[in-house]
């Protein structure tokens, strides 16, 4: 027989344990990253950053991204799982700089404060984006990689997309600085690989094939700056300047064993951080900069081991 006092007090303690922890919830500051994938060590590298502002803010962070980078459909379903969970704010780094715009369009009109990060939106809807300069990286690099060769020659670009904004970015930077500073190097092919190195790999290949006085070559991000090192390998070319995006462990054991020339390094790290912390400051309504810079360097076996460079590489 049940003891109805007991079972009013029973119940009455678990009505109250679910109040606290409805108000717990509600007390929450609940900020989603949506990344343009995970299979590069460089998001791991974000999402490192991310929760470590996670921790200093005392905010609730989740990280994911699609399978691969070219799934796009799938990056705008996540966008729309998230935002259906109230977010107080939200990270977006599009891969698309235009398919998301409507969601985006109706988070703002909900009050979700939207940062963007790595890449942008076409839009001004973000409140702010955190990212590298990604036109002046690509400028150096260009400028890097005349040097290399002579300041006259073939060269070529493998890019990650044609879509995202850091694609156009380092794609375009690169080519006008050719084009403005070093009218002797011609490049001879833009070709696309989606960020995959296996798929990047056979483009470099068909590439060398194509054009056998090529020079150098330009890689856009991690999976593409690889898929460069693998294609050269595999087709025995050698005397090629290769000029990658990024870090990692396979890009910096490149660098250090000669079959990588050089790459650009971001600040991932940083890009994670900035990220939450500008997501918290326009969640509470604080003043926070359009752009935020957070960096870039170029390196090479001669300064791979210098602090500042050190720094922000990953593994």
């Amino acid at each position: 027989m049940i003891n109805k006092r007991n079972f009013l007090k029973t119940t009455i303690a678990a009505t109250l344990l679910c109040t606290a922890s409805f108000a717990n919830a509600a007390d929450e500051i609940y900020i989603p990253l949506i990344s343009k994938g995970f299979q590069h060590q460089f998001w791991q590298a974000v999402k490192l950053g991310a929760d470590q502002a996670a921790d200093e803010f005392n905010v609730v962070v989740t990280f994911e991204g699609p399978d691969t980078e070219a799934q796009v459909d799938k990056q705008i379903d996540m966008l729309a799982a998230a935002l259906a969970k109230n977010p107080a704010a939200i990270g977006f780094a599009a891969l698309d700089s235009q398919a998301a715009i409507p969601l985006l369009k109706q988070a703002q009109k909900d009050g979700v404060a939207i940062i963007a990060f790595d890449s942008g939106v076409d839009s001004d809807i973000p409140t702010s984006t955190a990212t590298t300069d990604n036109v002046a990286a690509a400028a150096l690099a260009a400028d890097k990689m005349a040097a290399l060769i002579g300041g006259a020659g073939e060269v070529a670009i493998v890019a990650h997309d044609q879509t995202s904004r850091t694609g156009i970015d380092r794609r375009d930077g690169f080519i006008n600085q050719m084009a403005s500073q070093h009218p002797d190097v011609e490049i001879v092919t833009v070709q696309y690989g989606g960020g995959d190195h296996l798929q990047s790999t056979e483009i470099a290949k068909s590439i060398l094939t194509a054009y056998p006085n090529l020079k150098g070559m330009f890689g856009t991000n991690e999976g593409s700056a690889i898929g460069l090192v693998n294609g050269v390998q595999e087709s025995g070319a050698e005397g090629l300047v290769i000029i990658g995006y990024d870090s990692g462990k396979a890009q910096k054991d490149a660098i250090r064993s000669g079959l990588m020339t050089g790459a650009i390094t971001q600040n991932p790290v940083g890009i994670g951080y900035e990220t939450v912390k500008a997501a918290v400051a326009a969640y509470k309504g604080e003043s926070v900069p359009a752009l935020i810079d957070t960096g870039f360097y170029y390196y090479d076996k001669t300064n791979i081991d210098a602090p500042e460079v050190a720094a922000v590489l990953y593994d």
